[in-house]
């Protein structure tokens, strides 16, 4: 069996990459390294693994049989996507267009990595699948929500139009090993200004939620929606909510740091709460977090450290 992961470089796509290496698969990482890293596949040794630096904005051709698509390429913090937002369109709309393509050309299972910021900030909480969003399509976060908007409803043509055997995951906050510290999202940055003991940056006065997951919770979530039959989107994400002065307030302590809270203004368009309604996900997938978050921040941090 093989596997494409788009953006495989990336801090979800290296960790899908170990996972289907341990479970036999042949892994093809693609990705143009724009927000990725090489350092992050670096430890791979294994045969089955090739890595191609790639902008898949552009025709994607792979030699032999595919039999899944994972496409995860895109800037996805907002650091990255408001300095890369023609960039960030073009690889929701186009990327997406030339993945699915692939998908068909090969017959392969395609999964989409879309995010929980089609919900924009919501009017309905928590957030279930069926709702359709409150997103500012000309404001700055547009870039990023509303190519994955596109992503989804392009995929949902490609199923319903040329019968490709599509899911579309909704990956709320996630955190973990591998996270860039000068991410833009709110935990690297709160870990990395608390190891140096550094004012911990909190944007607004901190009241807004956030629903944070561990990595593995959500690799754990992705391969059981890939070998499910499921079509329409599924939310995965921790339905612990909390607030962003909460979690400031947790790392300080995990990092036994000196940092003291500041506050900054609130960015434009930030939404004001986050929470994932996962009743579909425990019903179709039998999938629920196993982490809890104080125990994955540890190991985040122990990364950090390292």
């Amino acid at each position: 069996m093989r596997v494409l992961i788009t953006g495989g470089a990336g801090f979800l796509g290296s960790h899908l990459c170990d996972h289907f290496l341990s479970k036999g698969l042949e892994v093809i990482c693609m990705d143009n390294l724009l927000t990725g890293d090489v350092s992050n596949i670096g430890h791979i040794r294994d045969s089955k693994f090739t890595f191609i630096e790639y902008d898949v904005t552009n025709y994607i051709y792979v030699d032999g049989p595919v039999d899944f698509v994972l496409h995860f390429a895109s800037p996805a913090s907002p650091i990255d996507y408001l300095r890369l937002p023609i960039h960030t369109l073009k690889v929701g709309a186009m990327g997406t267009h030339k993945a699915l393509g692939l998908a068909k050309a090969k017959n392969a299972r395609f999964l989409l990595a879309s995010t929980s910021e089609v919900y924009g900030d919501p009017l309905v909480h928590p957030q279930p699948e069926s709702y359709w969003g409150n997103v500012s399509p000309t404001g700055l976060r547009g870039v990023y929500d509303e190519a994955k908007r596109f992503a989804e409803a392009l995929t949902m043509a490609y199923r319903r139009h040329h019968g490709v055997d599509t899911r579309i995951v909704r990956i709320f906050n996630t955190f973990g090993p591998r996270m860039r510290r000068h991410d833009g999202r709110a935990v690297p940055v709160f870990i990395n200004q608390a190891l140096k003991n550094e004012d911990i940056t909190v944007f607004g006065d901190g009241s807004q939620t956030r629903s944070f997951g561990y990595v593995s919770d959500l690799i754990r979530g992705l391969d059981a929606l890939l070998q499910s039959d499921e079509g329409n989107p599924v939310n995965i994400g921790n339905p612990q909510e909390m607030t962003l002065l909460e979690m400031a307030n947790l790392i300080i302590k995990l990092t036994d740091s000196k940092s003291k809270i500041v506050f900054r203004e609130l960015p434009e368009d930030d939404p004001q709460v986050r929470q994932p309604d996962i009743t579909r996900a425990k019903e179709i997938l039998d999938w629920k977090p196993e982490v809890d978050v104080a125990d994955g921040l540890a190991k985040t941090i122990e990364w950090f450290m390292e």
